[in-house]
């Protein structure tokens, strides 16, 4: 079953309701690396809930909050799930993330863009995250996956391109970067972030991740994003996380866990450029990304 473009960007989705505690807000930043120094107070405003200055959340706890799960799976969707592939991952903050409550979130489809059979296909996703008490919007979070199975539809639908338009790559300066900052991964990490939501046996079973194609349980990339936005948080910031108003990465291979992330950082402005590479293979595991800042 071949996928239908028009079918996928009206498929509807059940709202998320999702009761999130400050309990879960610990258990993220800690699947983050946030808690290595117990004696940084930075670090324990994200993980204790008596920090002097009150806990926080931080700012990627959107990409978890209000998600419908993996549907691609579902036969009516004729998409080869199992050739998909995370690209990329962006959110915008509307306002800080509460440490905890109750959000709602609501899913859709808002691009499918043909690459040809030999490259596969773009699909976009967007979410509106919204406090359930109020209906105010928290965070919009977007998610872009190759569909490295489904290309060549642009000859059945008459156009390659449906819904929204691709957004080009954010361009890192090619000066030397204003900051480096290194964040080692804990061996368990995947273990713990996935309590965060995403229990794909990629990240814990060792069979699954060798019949994938990996010596081992692979990082999730939405934990290497999370690490990122330590480092902007810890190197920047001053670990003030009301400064953020969103970020957007592009995933350039696996990370496995223990490995040490080094995260190279340009200031312009209100905008934080980054790359981020695993220090022990050399490789580069996320690139484009970009942080934008509130006043």
């Amino acid at each position: 079953m071949a996928i239908d473009p028009r079918c996928l960007l009206d498929r509807r989705f059940t709202p998320v309701a999702q009761d999130y505690t400050a309990r879960d807000s610990m258990l993220y930043a800690l699947g983050c690396g946030l808690g290595a120094d117990p004696l940084d107070a930075g670090q324990l405003r994200y993980v204790y809930e008596r920090a002097e200055s009150g806990l926080l959340a931080l700012p990627t706890l959107a990409n978890v909050l209000g998600y419908p799960g993996f549907w691609a799976d579902q036969p009516d969707t004729g998409i080869a799930w199992q050739k998909l592939v995370h690209a990329e991952q962006a959110f915008a903050l509307h306002r800080p993330l509460p440490t905890e409550g109750r959000v709602l979130g609501d899913n859709r489809v808002v691009a499918l863009h043909d690459k040809g059979t030999a490259k596969g296909a773009i699909m976009v996703q967007q979410r509106t995250v919204r406090d359930a008490a109020s209906g105010g919007l928290l965070a919009t979070v977007t998610q872009t996956v190759m569909l490295r199975g489904d290309g060549g539809f642009a000859e059945r639908a008459g156009t390659a391109a449906f819904g929204a338009p691709l957004p080009a790559p954010h361009a890192v300066p090619q000066r030397v970067p204003d900051a480096v900052c290194d964040l080692p991964t804990l061996p368990q990490a995947a273990l713990i972030y996935r309590l965060s939501g995403d229990a794909n046996p990629l990240h814990a079973d060792p069979a699954v991740a060798q019949a994938a194609g990996f010596s081992r349980p692979i990082l999730h990339g939405m934990c290497t994003m999370g690490v990122a936005m330590h480092a902007v948080l810890r190197t920047l910031l001053g670990y003030e996380a009301a400064r953020v108003a969103g970020m957007r990465v592009r995933f350039t291979a696996p990370v496995l866990p223990g490995e040490t992330l080094r995260t190279e950082l340009w200031r312009d402005a209100k905008v934080v450029s980054l790359r981020t590479t695993a220090l022990e293979r050399g490789g580069v595991v996320l690139d484009a990304g970009r942080v934008d800042l509130n006043d």
